[in-house]
């Protein structure tokens, strides 16, 4: 079973896509858009102090008629964020994040951020565990 960790590895973008919490959250929804995710990591030099995603957008941004020029990051952002280790299994991670409702895990090496999980990165390596799981009880009943 691969470990967050190992997720991230296995990711087009490998870096840490993050934004500075003092910048306005038209440039986070650039930024979100030129990657095509849904999250960024709100870093402040070195230290996550937050996530910013298309969901925080709509409830804290246009449900409340704020404007995205004018609009700081750090004013409606997530701020309680829940983190997974890179040497959790993705098990742990899918569990954390369906019991949590949360679509975007945060994965640390110790303090230090390596990189985010979606929702459906873990949802993809369950159906291709699943699938060499089953190609492995095959063939062990034909034995």
């Amino acid at each position: 079973m691969k470990t967050a960790a190992q997720l991230i590895a296995d990711k087009k973008h490998k870096e840490v896509i993050s934004i500075a919490p003092n910048r306005p959250v038209i440039d986070a929804l650039i930024i979100l858009a030129e990657y095509k995710i849904g999250a960024l990591i709100v870093m402040d030099q070195d230290k996550m102090v937050g996530i910013f995603s298309e969901r925080d957008y709509a409830r804290e941004v246009v449900l409340k008629g704020k404007s995205s020029k004018v609009t700081t990051i750090q004013e409606v952002m997530t701020k309680n964020v829940l983190v997974g280790q890179g040497k959790d299994t993705f098990e742990k991670a899918m569990t954390l994040m369906t019991e949590k409702h949360i679509r975007h895990l945060p994965i640390m090496d110790g303090q230090k951020v390596i990189g985010m999980l979606s929702l459906g990165d873990v949802a993809k390596e369950m159906i291709v565990y699943q699938k060499n799981l089953i190609k492995e009880l095959e063939a062990y009943v034909k034995q």
